[in-house]
Formats: structure tokens, C-alpha cells, sequence
């Protein structure tokens, strides 16, 4: 599987807001992510959303989203590895990824070596049409969070000659990611 992180923590990047008004804490009950409206449209959405927030992952989720349909310029064919006749239909999602041990990500260190790790795993798999972009950005975890904390957005982008393909694809890749980040039992 292709996989890439990379750190967006810039003064103007995105932060992850776990404190927005529509969270529904799944460390309190992983179950409810089928709940959510993106996990109706994609299934193994909800699933890999029970695992990243089980009470034994190393992770908690604050958000996420999925894209059922990316147009041609949204995604290269060649960053999926995907061979010519499989990239009629795209999708993609992402996950907003918090450290559950609080603050293991407080140093960019310690988050750059949190993605260079992921991103080994993921790579290791043999899986084509997709890919997966992790982006490291600052975090406010509590309404009255002091200091700087770190968390990953995990961005997963897939293809196939249907859509069905390519949500087979998504499908795997979603089950992989969890697979990488609960297999072990840090992500530090």
C-alpha cells in the first residue's frame, strides 16, 4: 500500500478540533460508529472507527469524513499504484487521529516518528489502488488545552474500474490502517 506523512502545523494549517460540537466520543462506546452518518455510506468506515477507538488502541478519534466519488483531479493514479483500466471511480476519507496516552506526541519527534512507522507498515502490504497520507498538525484536545499538542490526520484515497472496485479497495485499506496502528501496541 502506497503511504506518505508528512507535518502541516503552520501558523495558517488546520487543527484538529476534538472539542467541536458534533463529537461523538467513541472511547466511551466504539459501537456508536455505525451510528455516524459517513459510516451508513461506507461500512468499514464504522468498523475501523470501533478499533481505532477501542479501549485497547493506542488511538482515539475526533472526526472524520467520506468522499464517495473524487473527480480526476483530485487524486493522481500513479500515488495509488494503480495499473491503467483501474481508475474510473475514486473515493476517499479521513480520520482524525488523537494519541489516547495524552500528550505521547507532544514533540515533533516523537509524531514524525509515530507517521515514519504507520507509514512502514502500511508499505510493507502488497495492496494496490490505494493510499494512504498522513498529515501532522497541532491539536487542542480540551477546551482549555496550553501548550502544543500534536495529531494526525489520516487521509485514505482508493480506486478501481467501478465503484464497487474501488470501494473493495478503501475497504482494505481502511481494515490495513486499523491494523497498523491497533497491531502494536504504541504508536510512539
Amino acid at each position: 500500500m502506497e503511504a506518505d506523512w508528512e507535518f502541516e502545523a503552520g501558523g495558517g494549517a488546520p487543527v484538529i478540533d476534538a472539542c467541536w460540537p458534533g463529537l461523538v466520543d467513541l472511547r466511551r462506546a466504539p459501537e456508536r460508529a455505525r451510528e455516524l452518518p459517513e459510516a451508513a455510506q461506507l461500512p468499514a468506515l464504522a468498523e475501523a472507527l470501533a478499533r481505532l477507538n477501542a479501549a485497547a488502541s493506542p488511538v482515539w478519534t475526533s472526526k472524520c469524513d467520506f468522499w464517495p466519488r473524487l473527480e480526476a483531479g483530485e487524486f493522481d493514479p500513479d500515488e495509488l499504484d494503480a495499473p491503467s483500466g483501474c481508475v474510473a471511480h475514486a473515493m476517499g476519507c479521513y480520520i482524525d487521529l488523537l494519541p489516547r496516552a495524552g500528550r505521547q506526541w507532544l514533540s515533533a519527534e516523537l509524531a514524525a516518528a509515530a507517521g515514519k512507522r504507520i507509514c512502514g507498515l502500511l508499505r510493507a502490504v502488497p495492496l494496490r489502488c490505494c493510499r494512504a497520507d498522513l498529515v501532522i498538525r497541532r491539536a487542542v484536545v480540551t477546551p482549555d488545552s496550553t501548550g502544543v499538542e500534536l495529531g494526525i490526520t489520516a487521509y485514505l484515497t482508493s480506486c478501481g474500474a467501478s465503484s464497487a472496485e474501488a470501494s473493495r479497495s478503501l475497504e482494505a485499506a481502511l481494515a490495513l490502517f486499523a491494523d497498523a496502528l491497533c497491531g502494536h501496541s504504541t504508536v510512539e
